[in-house]
């Protein structure tokens, strides 16, 4: 009967599913990161392909793509992208990134930690912490280069990640960013709830929600509470936009995403 259980424990020790064998803390898949910005690098035909300093994971330099205004620079806005995804993404972030300069805005697109490709919402929780830094290299990079009016902007599971730096902030980030704009906020996989309620209410700054009205079912279900919770925060530059006729990615609609986005920011 002993030797029945000794190698019973010992199979369920092998065949342990991955899943099951699992860490709760996930690490980023640096090398598929790297072989991302090797392809990326070759497609940047607009800005300036920089690296950062990510102290999160030993000093491992991660690709950011930086575009400056032609004419007087009105401020800075650093840009998230979603899950999985790169700094120079054709849908959401490369509209922005490109167009926000015409209008006197600098940007600076981040290269956010990625796992593997069929990672859900729950693998990438983990990393939101670790992302922490890379923000603060975009703040600091942009402050050396003497800009003092840094914008961040975060789309999809990039907004997770920045509301978990402004968590770990417990909402105090008027010394290093002026305002916050959340695209897509809230989204998740099917079935997974978020872990955590995003810290709307301690946001001080202004802050724009800005959404397409074909949007995932989630998101726009929750529209009414995030506008509530904003306003609660009591900045009246904070406002919601929708954008009509766009899905999660703004597909095709990257014009009608960057005109509001540039109206609010000029109107800060």
């Amino acid at each position: 009967m002993i030797r029945f259980l000794v190698v019973t424990i010992v199979s369920f020790l092998v065949f342990t599913p991955p899943a099951l064998a699992k860490s709760d803390t996930a690490k980023a898949d640096l090398a598929r990161e790297k072989r991302m910005a090797a392809e990326v690098e070759d497609a940047v035909l607009d800005g300036e392909v920089i690296f950062l300093k990510d102290t999160a994971n030993d000093g491992h330099e991660f690709m950011a793509i930086d575009q400056e205004p032609e004419d007087k620079t009105k401020g800075a806005v650093i840009i998230l992208h979603g899950r999985g995804f790169h700094p120079n993404w054709q849908d959401t972030v490369f509209p922005l990134r490109t167009q926000l300069p015409v209008t006197g805005w600098r940007t600076l697109s981040l290269q956010m930690p990625v796992l593997q490709k069929s990672a859900k919402y729950f693998d990438y929780v983990p990393l939101f912490p670790q992302a922490g830094p890379r923000i603060e290299a975009g703040i600091k990079y942009l402050q050396a280069q003497g800009i003092k009016n840094i914008v961040l902007l975060a789309h999809s599971c990039g907004g997770h990640i920045a509301m978990q730096w402004i968590r770990s902030k417990g909402g105090k980030v008027d010394g290093s960013i002026t305002a916050y704009i959340g695209a897509g906020m809230g989204a998740t996989d099917f079935g997974q709830k978020m872990k955590q309620p995003f810290p709307y209410e301690s946001l001080t700054i202004p802050v724009l929600d800005v959404y397409g009205s074909k949007e995932y079912p989630a998101v726009l279900a929750k529209a009414p509470k995030r506008l509530m919770m904003i306003v609660k925060a009591g900045n009246p530059k904070s406002k919601q936009v929708i954008v009509p006729g766009a899905n999660h990615y703004f597909t095709n609609k990257g014009d009608e995403l960057v005109r509001p986005v540039a109206d609010w920011l000029n109107s800060l």
